[in-house]
């Protein structure tokens, strides 16, 4: 199986949102950074293969249809190159309403301190949060390489094989973008900042051992699946 859809917008821009649209609209599975931490014992040695410039994209994304979310988003290029049928989705909202989601989430010191020491955090500080360098906790300059990450994917993505995509506006640019009919169904709103605040919470952080953490993603999965279409 090959990546029929290649989602292009960073972490914090829906992209668990997205993950179950796709999958409800027969683009499934669909690939996210959960899925990292699911399978975490065979993914985390696979992405640090990516790091070191041995990247394996069909043993990455075995059995998947689509992807969306960090890391992969990080290697939107190489993707768009290696699966050359795919489209394209790139996921925008505002640029100050990403960086605070991001600070209280996915890069605040709270949840990146839990995961010390840990060959997932060194996954990370390689694929997702090598972009920032030295300016994750400036805020402006986080907007703006924001900005400039969404007009890159723009100017070098031709427009017929990209949708810049806002989840506010539901299924209809999705679903026609695709060629597929729209569901009936609410377009799924899911892992808002308190959701996954709360769950990273009940653990003091996100799980550092592997075995631990793939529990908990398995979990988190199982119950935001329940939420995005009841």
């Amino acid at each position: 199986m090959s990546l029929k859809v290649i989602g292009a917008g960073p972490g914090r821009t829906a992209t668990f949102s997205m993950k179950f649209a796709l999958e409800h609209i027969g683009y499934g599975p669909c690939y996210h950074m959960v899925e990292v931490f699911r399978n975490a014992r065979r993914t985390i040695p696979l992405w640090q293969n990516v790091v070191d410039g041995k990247p394996d994209w069909d043993s990455i994304f075995a059995g998947y249809s689509s992807v969306t979310d960090n890391p992969a988003c990080v290697y939107w290029r190489e993707l768009a190159a290696f699966y050359p049928e795919a489209k394209v989705v790139l996921t925008v909202r505002d640029a100050d309403a990403w960086v605070e989601s991001c600070n209280e989430t996915i890069n605040s010191q709270r949840m990146l301190a839990s995961l010390e020491g840990s060959d997932l955090l060194q996954m990370l500080q390689g694929t997702y949060l090598r972009q920032f360098g030295e300016h994750m906790n400036d805020p402006a300059w986080m907007a703006d390489w924001y900005r400039s990450y969404n007009e890159e994917v723009i100017n070098n993505i031709p427009s017929d094989r990209l949708l810049v995509f806002h989840p506010k506006d539901g299924w209809e640019p999705l679903c026609d973008f695709l060629g597929v009919p729209v569901p009936p169904e609410p377009f799924p709103r899911v892992n808002s900042r308190d959701e996954l605040g709360g769950a990273s919470d009940e653990q003091g952080g996100l799980p550092a051992d592997p075995e631990q953490l793939e529990i908990f993603a398995g979990g988190y999965i199982d119950e935001l699946r329940r939420k995005a279409f009841a």
